[in-house]
């Protein structure tokens, strides 16, 4: 099964941005990881379009654009023009998610549905067919270095089910509390994206961590 480690940036030294973007392109990495917050769908702001940009001049690895906004139709053709390889927008915040789902892959881009912890992934069934990834939160979305909920190994399996019978070529990425125990759990439960923020960059060799989170 596809195996891949997503560093997420919202943990890196953003007075040493570019250096730790180059770390991840000399690891095993397979995505960057990033992280847009907008205070008003979580409580918390990181970064927008302009971050986006100078992280493709120097990124080598495809950019993973998570958004964690409202009304993310609006700015979907911003981000893909910064250098987005994928855009994941928000069940919760999509009033028309087969609208915005379209809209993402006729820019050519893939796209990807995230579903917090408390949103059911049955919710996909009918948009499932159309996603490239889906991302489950195993964390409040807003902050890193929060603890797993442990229900998402459950997720992970109902989740794996839907896709082996309508897409089994749409993947499974899995974001918050990643760490080498939880990692290759979520891995044998079926997911295929782990994205790690602070059990990497947190680390005193990222590049090594990146390695072993790729080896589980």
């Amino acid at each position: 099964m596809k195996r891949i480690i997503a560093p997420s940036i919202l943990a890196a030294d953003f007075n040493n941005l570019g250096k730790d973007i180059e770390m991840i392109n000399r690891s095993e990495a397979g995505y960057v990881h990033c992280d847009v917050m907008d205070g008003v769908f979580v409580p918390n702001i990181s970064f927008g379009v302009p971050v986006i940009e100078h992280v493709k001049k120097i990124a080598q690895k495809p950019l993973d654009v998570h958004l964690m906004i409202v009304n993310p139709d609006n700015l979907i053709p911003s981000f893909v023009k910064a250098g987005a390889s994928i855009i994941t927008v928000h069940f919760e915040a999509c009033t028309h998610l087969h609208r915005t789902v379209q809209a993402i892959k006729s820019m050519g881009v893939k796209a990807s549905v995230c579903l917090n912890p408390h949103t059911p992934v049955a919710f996909l069934e009918d948009i499932i067919a159309e996603l490239d990834m889906v991302l489950l939160m195993s964390v409040n979305p807003g902050f890193g270095g929060q603890k797993f909920i442990e229900n998402t190994y459950k997720k992970v399996g109902q989740l794996r089910s839907l896709i082996d019978k309508n897409n089994p070529e749409c993947l499974i990425e899995v974001d918050g509390g990643v760490n080498f125990e939880t990692g290759k759990k979520l891995l044998d439960y079926g997911a295929n994206v782990l994205v790690a923020g602070s059990f990497v960059f947190n680390s005193d060799d990222p590049v090594n961590v990146i390695q072993k989170l790729n080896s589980l």
